[in-house]
């Protein structure tokens, strides 16, 4: 359980991705981010990552913004992959005693 949660904390605040936060002009930037919801090293995009998922104002919104490339996509596979085996680690020993 312990290395499923590792694997979760790392694909969601290290994995190194794209910043993938809206510019001014619309376009969405391209900087290096360690994490899926951590921005670049600018302040005004890290707190627009973290909004995005708190206030979701629109699924599009969030998945072009949080997952803009490939790259991106299976860090969140892997997360979830982490997750899914830390319950599993915590689940099967109840359910089987």
């Amino acid at each position: 359980m312990v290395l499923s949660l590792a694997v979760v904390s790392y694909a969601t605040f290290q994995f190194p991705v794209w910043c993938g936060a809206v510019n001014r002009n619309g376009t969405y930037c391209r900087r290096n981010a360690s994490g899926i919801l951590m921005g670049c090293n600018l302040r005004q995009h890290r707190w627009q990552k973290i909004k995005l998922v708190v206030l979701r104002s629109k699924a599009g919104d969030i998945s072009r913004a949080v997952f803009p490339t490939a790259k991106e996509k299976f860090a969140a596979f892997i997360a979830i992959g982490g997750l899914a085996s830390a319950i599993a680690a915590v689940i099967v020993p109840v359910v089987t005693d």
